[in-house]
């Protein structure tokens, strides 16, 4: 009998191990010991929310997908996804918010902040969880807060999630409309010499960018400045803050200047972190013992910082192949994370003309889309899993991190406001904790809207406010440069 009952106890075990599904390189990666990661992301609602029919909502969509009903086993040193029955209730949170009657926007950003510490138990429910606060805020009626980990997939393919779970607000039954891929321009007629010179500037920028990623990886360090933190940064507390800024005055620059919105927004960083740091840089100085002459430039010369931009080489799925995941229509969606790392510099200084930040920004992604180094920092990390482990890719990953200063990122999002679990969402935020950098610097189009968000180690920059004010005020400075420009060229063409 005992027999029996373990030869059944063994076959369930070899079904349901069957049944699992294998956890990508990078996943099993994102929940090493010391990079632990995960996505942070404000709902700002133009309504108060119902909790039972935000309940229902979420019924109906996320437990059909695959990694938000899936709990991490291990065995034998082996990690896998295993399909479990999913408690709503144990994913979704309705505190008490009589607290935040004396500053609503504190209240929200404390709660999110106490979020950033506490872990999650792979083993004992998948990895995702809802906070409602019907707190109205300064931009929004409501606010709820998810906290995804980001081994369930990278940003962009967990914003389409959320897409994929929206319906327009004029037709409940459609999907919302995204903005087109933007289109690679096609340079007719490339003569022999012309292409030989594209593989050869290729073959060079790969090499140039692959060495300072192995340099980075191994001992070249961005210089120390108020915004790079040391050791220890990802176990700190973090501080999100967003601000809402008019996508239309990105596109106006973007089409004034023959750019894309990356290069807009590129160049708007460089030019409120500059804004940020010498802001810094003066307090400091005017603290100091010492009685120096006052500048209004205070920032050190030839102050140079990078930037890590994380992405998928995987294509992410579309809304549609989401939502018809969740609807049960047995459509396989690869779900898997297959991340690829760039470095991009940035030149901390103040500049006379706002236009110079977006025309260097421009610079660096053209140069940067000529150059092979992601791929070949993709090969690296997979040659380093084989060869040595996961351990062992993590620490490097994490010496990229640790060695530049920020991550910059930039997601579309739908081209007009939807319904979002059963409620008008007004705005969306995504931020990021857990990763041994001391800030994330985030752009997420909305409608009409270009929402910039913030996660910050709370010690080293504990105003994160501050910083979302000079990046949106960089933003305007740049539209109002680009139409005094365009005023100057009107009036000498009429002359």
């Amino acid at each position: 009998m005992k027999n029996s009952n373990k030869k059944s106890m063994a076959r369930k075990k070899d079904e349901e191990e069957e049944e699992d599904e294998p956890m990508s390189p990078t996943g099993r990666m994102m929940q090493a010991p010391k990079f632990n990661i995960f996505i942070v992301i404000f709902m700002g609602y133009y309504t108060k929310i119902d909790p039972i029919l935000f309940k229902k909502c979420i019924h109906q969509n996320l437990p059909n997908h695959p990694r938000f009903s899936s709990i991490l086993v291990t065995s034998g040193g082996r990690y896998r996804w295993r399909r479990t029955a999913v408690d709503i209730d144990s994913h979704l949170f309705v505190p008490d918010v009589a607290a935040a009657a004396e500053s609503p926007d504190e209240f929200v950003a404390e709660y999110a902040s106490t979020l950033s510490e506490i872990p999650m138990d792979a083993a004992a429910k998948p990895l995702w969880e809802f906070h409602i606060l019907n707190v109205k805020t300064s931009d929004a009626e409501a606010m709820v807060v998810m906290k995804i980990h980001h081994s369930l997939g990278d940003g962009v393919s967990l914003i389409a999630l959320t897409h994929a779970c929206s319906r327009k607000l004029d037709d409940p039954a459609s999907l919302p409309v995204l903005p087109p891929p933007s289109k690679k321009r096609r340079e007719g007629g490339r003569g022999l010499l012309k292409l030989l010179w594209m593989v050869i500037l290729i073959l060079f920028y790969t090499l140039v960018d692959m060495t300072a990623f192995l340099a980075t990886l191994l001992f070249l360090r961005d210089a120390q400045t108020p915004v790079r933190a040391g050791r220890g940064v990802r176990l700190r507390r973090k501080r999100f803050a967003h601000k809402i800024a008019s996508l239309d005055d990105v596109k106006f620059i973007k089409n004034a200047m023959n750019v894309s919105v990356n290069d807009v927004v590129l160049g708007v960083t460089e030019a409120g972190l500059s804004r940020y740091l010498n802001s810094i840089y003066m307090n400091n100085r005017e603290n100091g013992a010492e009685d120096k002459e006052k500048s209004s430039n205070c920032l050190p010369k030839n102050l140079g910082i990078r930037s890590t931009v994380v992405f998928n080489l995987r294509p992410s799925p579309t809304i549609e192949d989401l939502a018809k995941m969740m609807e049960k229509e047995g459509l396989n969606v690869n779900l898997g994370n297959k991340i690829a790392i760039v470095l991009l510099p940035f030149t901390i200084a103040l500049q006379d003309d706002p236009l110079a930040y977006i025309r260097r920004a421009k610079s660096t992604m053209d140069r940067k889309k000529l150059s092979l180094a992601h791929q070949c920092a993709c090969i690296t990390m997979k040659l380093t899993t084989s060869l040595f482990g996961i351990k062992a890719a993590a620490r490097l990953t994490r010496a990229v991190f640790r060695n530049t200063t920020f991550t910059f990122s930039n997601v579309m999002g739908p081209t007009e406001e939807v319904n979002l679990f059963g409620h008008h969402l007004r705005y969306i935020a995504p931020s990021v904790c857990g990763f041994p950098q001391s800030l994330i610097i985030h752009y997420q189009s909305y409608s009409d809207k270009i929402i910039v968000s913030i996660g910050a180690d709370e010690k080293l920059i504990p105003n994160p406010d501050q910083l979302c004010d000079d990046l949106v005020k960089s933003l305007q400075n740049i539209r109002e440069a680009v139409k005094e420009k365009a005023l100057a060229s009107a009036s000498l063409d009429y002359c």
